[in-house]
This record gives C-alpha cells, sequence and structure tokens, in this order.
C-alpha cells in the first residue's frame, strides 16, 4: 500500500452552527472555531471537517446551498475563513469542508433561471420532466418524506428532488453542469482547502426513465433509494469528479456512500479509488426501522459486535474507512450503542476506546471527547430539524400517540447531535450569551468542556491521552496500518481485537456487560498502555474486567 498524508491522522468534525457563538446571535461562526484550534491540538486533532458553511436559506441546515462561492453571513465573511485556513495551517492542521453536489438550493441562481424558463438551458441542469395523467412522473418518495415530484409552476412540468422540495437534485448528465461544479471544487482547493467530506454522493446517478416501483408504505410510494440502489454507472462519474478535481491536489476526500456493495469497495476506497475514504455507518444501519423511527430496534450487543468485526475484516483486504460513534445526522452514541448502566464516565471511554483503535482514519464528532448524550425532549416543538419532525407526524400516522411518537424522535433525532456545543456551567452551557438556535442539553452542568478539563479522570482527558496514543512514535504505525484480528468472539459481553503489525501485537479488550467478565489470556503481556479504570497490574493466566471496563495491552508476542 502506497502511504498517504492521511493515513495515520485523527479527525474532528465541527457543526458550526453550534460549535461556539462570538457575536451573541445564538449561532456559531467562524470566529468562535477559530479560537478553538488550540483546544483542538491539544486534543490530538489533525482534520477538521465542518459542516456547510456556504451560503443558505437554512431549510436543511445548510445543505441547501444558494452560492457554492460564499460564506453564510451566519457564519461570518470570506476573510474568516480565510483565517481560520491560515491559522490552522500555522498548528499543522488541515481543514476539509462538505461538498454537497448531489442538490443544490431552491434560491440557487441556476434554479431560479430553470424556473424563468423551463424549457431553457438552466432546466437540463436539474430533472424537470412531464407528468403522467396528471399525476407526478413516478411513484418516488423522498428521504424527507412525501413526493420526490413538485410542479414547476405554469407548466404541466415536476422537478426531482430526492430530499426536500428546496432542494431539486442536479442533473449529471449534463457535462456543462459537471463542469461548473468541477470548477466550483477546485477553486475550493486552489484557496487551500485540503479536501472534502463528500454529502449524499450515491445519489447522483439517476435511472433517467424514472420507473415506478412497488408502493412500499401506506402513501402509495416507493423509497427513491429503490432507484438509486437499481441503476448502474455512477462509478464513471465518480471517474470523472476525482480526476478532474480530487486527484490533481493530493486532496483528502471522505464520502458518504450507503449501501454500498462489498464488491464495490476497492473500486471505492482501494489504491485507485474514487474517494481517500467512506464512513463506516454498518453499526449505525443496526438501528434503521422498517418503516420510519418508530419501529426502529433496539441494538443488541452482539449484533453490534459482529457488525463492527464483519465491517473491519471487510475493509482491511482493500482500504480505509473512517470509523465513527455519531456525526450531525445521527444521535448521540453513548445514548444508542451503551445500556443505561454504562452511560457513565467509564462506559463512555470504553466505547471511545474500542472506536478509536479501530483500524481506519478515527471521526470524532464535537462533544464526543467531553461524553454529550442525547437530549430530553418534552415536546415535537423543540425540534428544528425538518427530517425528524416528518418522522413524528409518520409515527403518529402509523397509530402512535403523541407521548410514543415523541419517544422515538428523542431517541433517534439529528437534534440530538445538534444540541450547542457544552463549553462550562455558565449560562447556554458557554456556547452564547445570547439565545441560543437549538436549546441547549439540560445536563451540561454535570457535563462540559471546563469541568473536564480540571479533572484527570475526566472523559476530555482520556480522550487526549488516547488519542496520543495513537499517534505516539512507538504505536502509530500499528495502529495505522496493523491488521485487524479480532478476540474473544464467543463471549456473551467482551468486545475484543488485536491490533498486528511487524514484531507488535497490541489486545484491545472492553466488557460491555452489566457482571464482571473473564477470559483467558492467549498471549503473555508486557505493558499496560491504556486502561480507563487505573489498572496497573498485568494479567497473567485470566483477563478479569469490571463492568465498562477497558484495557488496551501491549503483547509480548
Amino acid at each position: 500500500m502506497n502511504k498517504k498524508w492521511w493515513h495515520d491522522k485523527v479527525a474532528y468534525q465541527i457543526y458550526p452552527k453550534s460549535f461556539l457563538d462570538t457575536n451573541g446571535d445564538g449561532i456559531g461562526d467562524l470566529k468562535g472555531i477559530i479560537s478553538k484550534l488550540d483546544y483542538l491540538k491539544e486534543l490530538g486533532i489533525d482534520i477538521i471537517w465542518l459542516s456547510p458553511i456556504y451560503k443558505s436559506p437554512f431549510i436543511d441546515q445548510g445543505y441547501d446551498i444558494s452560492d457554492y462561492y460564499s460564506i453564510a453571513k451566519e457564519f461570518g465573511t470570506m476573510e474568516d475563513f480565510d483565517e481560520l485556513l491560515s491559522e490552522a495551517k500555522k498548528r499543522n492542521m488541515y481543514i476539509i469542508m462538505d461538498l454537497v453536489i448531489n442538490h443544490c438550493s431552491d434560491q440557487h441562481e441556476w434554479f431560479r433561471k430553470a424556473l424563468a424558463d423551463p424549457d431553457g438551458e438552466y432546466a437540463d441542469y436539474f430533472y424537470f420532466r412531464e407528468g403522467k395523467n396528471g399525476n407526478p412522473p413516478s411513484n418516488y418518495r423522498s428521504y424527507f418524506g412525501g413526493s420526490c415530484w413538485e410542479p414547476v409552476p405554469g407548466t404541466d412540468k415536476y422537478y426531482l428532488h430526492m430530499f426536500a422540495k428546496e432542494q431539486p437534485d442536479l442533473n449529471w448528465e449534463n457535462p456543462i453542469l459537471r463542469q461548473k461544479l468541477f470548477d466550483m471544487v477546485n477553486w475550493w482547493l486552489e484557496k487551500g482547502l485540503a479536501g472534502f467530506r463528500i454529502d449524499a454522493i450515491m445519489n447522483i446517478k439517476k435511472d433517467l426513465d424514472f420507473p415506478d416501483f412497488g408502493p412500499d408504505g401506506p402513501d402509495g410510494l416507493s423509497g427513491c433509494w429503490r432507484m438509486i440502489e437499481s441503476v448502474d454507472g455512477i462509478g464513471e462519474l465518480l471517474d470523472d469528479l476525482k480526476k478532474n478535481t480530487f486527484e490533481k491536489y493530493e486532496a483528502f476526500t471522505v464520502a458518504e456512500a450507503f449501501n454500498l456493495n462489498k464488491s464495490e469497495l476497492n473500486k471505492f476506497i482501494g489504491e485507485n479509488g474514487y474517494f481517500s475514504t467512506i464512513f463506516d455507518f454498518s453499526a449505525q444501519c443496526l438501528s434503521d426501522g422498517k418503516h420510519g423511527w418508530y419501529d426502529s430496534p433496539d441494538i443488541t450487543f452482539k449484533k453490534w459486535r459482529e457488525t463492527i468485526i464483519n465491517s473491519q475484516l471487510d475493509v482491511q483486504k482493500v482500504g480505509f474507512e473512517a470509523n465513527i460513534i455519531e456525526n450531525h445526522d445521527e444521535p448521540r452514541g453513548v445514548s444508542r450503542f451503551l445500556p443505561e448502566y454504562a452511560r457513565n464516565a467509564d462506559g463512555t471511554k470504553m466505547l471511545g476506546t474500542i472506536s478509536v483503535l479501530l483500524r481506519g482514519i478515527p471521526f470524532i464528532y464535537q462533544g464526543q471527547e467531553i461524553g454529550m448524550q442525547n437530549a430530553i425532549w418534552k415536546s415535537v416543538d423543540e425540534f428544528n430539524d425538518i427530517n425528524t419532525i416528518d418522522q413524528y407526524y409518520i409515527a403518529r400516522k402509523a397509530g402512535l400517540n403523541d407521548t410514543d411518537a415523541l419517544a422515538a424522535c428523542s431517541k433517534m433525532s439529528r437534534d440530538n447531535a445538534r444540541t450547542p456545543m457544552q463549553w462550562d456551567s455558565s449560562k447556554n452551557a458557554g456556547f452564547t450569551n445570547g439565545t441560543p438556535w437549538l436549546k441547549v442539553n439540560s445536563n451540561y452542568k454535570l457535563i462540559n468542556v471546563d469541568t473536564q478539563e480540571k479533572d484527570s479522570d475526566s472523559v476530555l482527558n482520556y480522550y487526549k491521552k488516547l488519542l496520543s496514543v495513537r499517534k505516539s512514535d512507538e504505536y502509530i504505525e500499528t495502529f495505522t496500518y496493523g491488521e485487524f484480528i479480532p478476540a474473544y468472539e464467543n463471549t456473551e459481553t467482551v468486545m475484543a481485537y488485536y491490533r498486528v503489525f511487524n514484531n507488535k501485537r497490541i489486545l484491545v479488550i472492553a466488557n460491555f456487560g452489566k457482571d464482571t467478565a473473564t477470559v483467558p489470556v492467549e498471549y503473555s503481556f508486557k505493558h499496560i498502555i491504556l486502561s480507563n479504570k487505573g489498572r496497573s497490574s498485568l494479567p497473567t493466566t485470566s483477563i478479569s474486567l469490571e463492568s465498562c471496563e477497558v484495557l488496551v495491552l501491549e503483547c509480548d508476542n
């Protein structure tokens, strides 16, 4: 494998709207991010991913872009962004941005021109199609609910939107549009951007016949993703994107690529893949309901362990994946993957250790390093997320009462990850001296950066040690390039694996159970690298782990 500059890096996702507000308008901004670069550097972060900061009406929190070349005034100015790039570079840190090129905003100049002339040049930047017998062109349901087709005023045509109706899909079959997108990507890379996280990229290839599919819900519609999964040819578009942009700059790219077939992994993240890496969402997909959040299954430990192990074994033959516990589109990992008895500091450290030391690029989401948890939601009116509100009404239509529908949304809502970052115990968790755009989690006085920085045994200080171990001269090659070998799979509550590289073998082992778990020693040990419970004596014939205990042990090999 050819070594790349990003292989041994640790990334951190910032959701700018909720990170730190410096001007009192209740919305986080670029100056807030700049002021916390030293905090992130001390944590052990190399790459910072910014969720969208482009000009936008914010129908879908900035994933509806109205101008790809402008910074939204809510976040600051292009001068602020240039300062962020400069300050990050001084600290040997890299900035990547969200790249949203499956769709844009209905306020984008291209779409306004398309609506003004539905038979003109710009209409072909999108998917304008005539209806069938007074109905939309096909029976697709959007990701956010309702038809994917919105009428074009004054015509018998409709335009396609796989997300909100304010997010028209871009027509990647149009070479002029593609070139404009490539020009935009290169403009940012020329500015000094290190790369991109690429949003919803699997949706760019459409079946231009837009055939109907059998209904899969009581609304008589079919999920639009069924069309995406049935069409071939996305590889040509992705290869075109790579060769005309990323490849020229040795850019780091991480793609959001759901529903990827294992046989396709090499094309996506192999030596000459379309992207540097893709996110591993396999564990997150375990809570997918058949009809929505209201029938989302609970995640069992054994299924979670099996899923992580299988994903690691599949990917290490090919390239690198990006490992996450949570992100801006998911609930908090502590509340999702840990049973109630483990939703404490020890359990949080344990979950973090298992994730960060896997093979792949660790992505930490803001607040994960202090163990932020899901909020308590008292009413659907407290939510801001368009998807959560849609899921609430899906649950009500399915027959759930208000209490049960709210409970389903409280468990799964994306707003759990979007509540403001908890910096200290002062008003609004130190996020803003104004009114925050989304409510602050009520536990901020117990869980915040300031309190944890002063506590040597805190989750935050443990994360610093964890990242320091991963990046240390002694272990960086083992944790970057070392083979992943699962261990103790036949146990009820133990998640364990070896990382092996050249003459080093390291065991990462954790007990997710409520009771003590004991397993036999397979290799003798010479060193405790990390312990979340302060253990100092080496195991000899057996390893006994308390509930929520994790150990990282160097073997004699």
